[in-house]
């Protein structure tokens, strides 16, 4: 097991996993009856991939690997048992290994979040996630726009990318940055080099990720994990300092300074991105599986 005794729980909705987007629309359309009528005509019908899928795939990948169960994933779903059967049944077809489900008829899942103890949780609903971060869980709301995959397949290596500031930090310098500009946020970080960020809403499950990386040998790692910053040169420093401080290795650090991240992270061959900046999010969605971290003073006036 990890160092927590426990696998790293990753939840996920069902529009996360899975392509619901024609289902949703008879939703919006139609109403729920429609919707359930629908379902149930269709559920041995094998929904295509959704944005979440490949990742859960490789994630899943990792208890073949060890051979132990140190990963799991939980269905968290909006829909009731009733109309969930289809899920469930691509899940099957997909040969998933997702036993553990909570179907909320039309509710938010979000309060099951840490009764099943999770690290992590993706959703198409910002609503949900919003509602995640406030429990202290790692959360993001996938674009919904990617749905193919890189030639890093699952059985290969899994890459997840991060931002930094409001995501695996707090918002701290960030908050500086927006109320004083770009020269008085290099001051700062310039000044605090040696003062530790305070953790962001990543920063656990960015800890537990590191701990399943430690099941394996040195060069022989399927985990990898990179940084992908707007910060640039003296700021950086303060970042070193902070995960070193952490005692959490990252494998590769992008000190972009400005830059648009998209083209990074196809040559990271990312499986998942995650920011909390909406317009980065958007960039990226096109071409790697994109969760918007709705967190910190830049999303203050979207909560």
């Amino acid at each position: 097991m990890t160092a927590t005794g426990k696998p790293l729980t990753v939840a996920i909705s069902s529009t996360a996993l899975f392509d619901l987007t024609e289902s949703n629309d008879i939703y919006v359309e139609q109403g729920l009856e429609a919707y359930r009528r629908y379902q149930i005509a269709q559920e041995d019908a094998i929904l295509e991939r959704g944005d979440g899928y490949y990742l859960v795939e490789k994630l899943l990948n990792i208890n073949k690997l060890l051979e132990e169960p140190r990963v799991e994933i939980i269905l968290l779903s909006r829909n009731s048992a009733d109309t969930g059967l289809r899920v469930f049944n691509s899940i099957r077809a997909y040969d998933l290994s997702i036993t553990r489900a909570a179907f909320c008829g039309g509710q938010s899942p979000y309060r099951y979040i840490n009764a099943f103890k999770c690290d992590l949780f993706l959703s198409t609903y910002a609503e949900d996630v919003r509602q995640a971060l406030e429990q202290n869980v790692a959360a993001a709301q996938l674009m919904g726009r990617y749905r193919g995959h890189n030639s890093n397949r699952a059985g290969s290596e899994l890459k997840l990318a991060f931002d930094g500031d409001s995501v695996l930090f707090s918002d701290e310098a960030e908050q500086i940055y927006q109320s004083d500009g770009l020269a008085a946020f290099s001051a700062s970080e310039h000044s605090q080099a040696q003062e530790p960020l305070g953790g962001g809403p990543f920063k656990a499950f960015l800890s537990a990720l590191h701990e399943l990386q430690k099941e394996f040998p040195e060069g022989a790692n399927p985990i990898r994990t990179a940084l992908v910053t707007a910060r640039s040169a003296p700021a950086h420093e303060r970042v070193i300092r902070t995960l070193r401080d952490w005692d959490i290795r990252l494998d590769e650090s992008l000190f972009l300074g400005g830059m648009d991240k998209t083209q990074f992270l196809q040559a990271f061959e990312a499986d998942i991105f995650f920011d909390d900046q909406s317009a980065h999010c958007e960039r990226a969605a096109d071409v790697v599986a994109t969760g918007h971290v709705p967190h910190g003073v830049i999303n203050k006036g979207h909560e």
